[in-house]
């Protein structure tokens, strides 16, 4: 006979601003209440714990996307039957389309054009000697290899920024953010129907095959539309926030980055732990299929559920010392921050790539990051920065 526990409750509001921009206070708490805590103000229940996280996300047939990553109607409604809220064969079968340009052996061959676009910015930045590492840094490398791989045209390129912040703030519960995110992602979803419907992409691009999959009857004209901008927003905001945070943690920590320039085959290590510390993504919903509990707690049939990879990254069950950043944590592969199961970021070895790629760079002549004072972009779901200030030093 199964043995379930009550429900514990959680009043306060986990997307207020103070929030957003102190989460882990919030997310100790939610650990402490339980496996599975009733959110009052948002309606669902917010998965916290490291164990039950990678439970959650590895059983889709329970847990689904579809009609259920977001915490209002109107997103999910906006975004079913893309990638992100799609589930079992037709989620296996969008991902396919496009699976193929994204692992790291097909990704392969870019290598060398992302270390040559890392290392003439980072020689650029380190001459100049203070600069942003967010605006200068963090979303320079990715807007000039992402966009490209994609292969959007020329023209709109310059609200891609927005679209891609737009697109992850819709995915909250209905608050201001939510409210203004929702025309822009309206905004981002007819420039993709007008690249469909004009075929105005870069040849041998990801979009380029997209639209070749379409023409072999592979996929409808809506299903295109939503593919090409599936990978957009993930692709950008994940290494943005990922660099943004990078460099502040080593200002922060500059032992850990003497230990980066003493042995640059930890920073993949390195690149893994910065995405455990502070999450790009702090988490996405599930819709619960059919009654059941999650470690005990029930949960009934038609429930929301916030999985939080952020807290899972941070949950002292898992980790040794979870508060504590160490490049050499030698079980940092766990981390949860890019996903897992079946929705785990297709974007991830690009992400990768760029980021490792800009540390190596920098661990060739920069010994310390002094830092500015940093300002938090407040969103629904991306934990970044949104400035950065910062002078480099160097050995010369």
């Amino acid at each position: 006979m199964t043995t379930t526990t009550p429900v514990p409750t959680y009043d306060e509001d986990i997307y207020a601003d103070e929030a957003l921009l102190e989460p882990y206070e919030h997310y100790r708490r939610l650990r402490n209440l339980g496996p599975a805590v009733w959110l009052e103000k948002h309606g669902a229940y917010a998965v916290t714990r490291y164990a039950d996280v990678r439970a959650v996300l590895a059983d889709g047939d329970t847990f689904r996307s579809a009609n259920g990553i977001a915490l209002n109607e109107p997103a999910n409604s906006a975004i079913l039957g893309c990638t992100l809220a799609s589930d079992g064969e037709l989620h296996a079968h969008l991902r396919q389309v496009v699976a193929h340009r994204l692992t790291p052996r097909s990704l392969r061959p870019m290598k060398e054009q992302v270390t040559e676009a890392a290392d003439a910015l980072v020689a650029q930045l380190v001459q100049r000697g203070s600069f942003d590492a967010v605006a200068d840094l963090a979303r320079a490398l990715p807007l000039s290899i992402v966009p490209d791989f994609i292969g959007w045209p020329q023209e709109g390129r310059e609200h891609l920024l927005r679209w891609a912040g737009a697109n992850f703030d819709s995915f909250g519960p209905v608050n201001e953010r939510v409210e203004k995110a929702l025309p822009q992602c309206g905004e981002m979803a007819a420039f993709g129907a007008e690249i469909v419907r004009t075929g105005n992409v870069l040849p041998g691009s990801l979009g380029a095959s997209v639209l070749e999959a379409r023409d072999r009857g592979e996929v409808t004209t809506e299903q295109t539309m939503m593919l090409m901008l599936d990978y957009l927003a993930p692709s950008l905001d994940t290494t943005i926030s990922a660099v943004g945070s990078a460099i502040w943690l080593f200002g922060e920590h500059p032992d850990q980055w003497d230990r980066i320039r003493e042995d640059p085959k930890l920073i993949p290590n390195a690149v893994n732990e910065v995405v455990r510390y502070e999450s790009p993504i702090s988490s996405f919903g599930r819709l619960v299929e059919r009654d059941t509990e999650i470690d005990g707690v029930p949960v009934a049939a038609g429930s929301r559920v916030v999985v939080s990879y952020a807290s899972a990254n941070r949950d002292e069950r898992k980790w040794a010392d979870p508060e504590v950043f160490d490049v050499t944590r030698k079980d940092a592969v766990h981390q949860l921050g890019f996903g897992y199961g079946e929705h785990g970021c297709a974007g991830q070895a690009l992400a990768r790539m760029e980021t490792e790629s800009i540390l190596t760079a920098l661990a060739r002549s920069v010994t310390r990051f002094e830092l500015g004072t940093p300002e938090r972009a407040l969103n629904n779901l991306i934990r970044a920065l949104g400035s950065l200030p910062v002078t480099v030093h160097t050995a010369g």
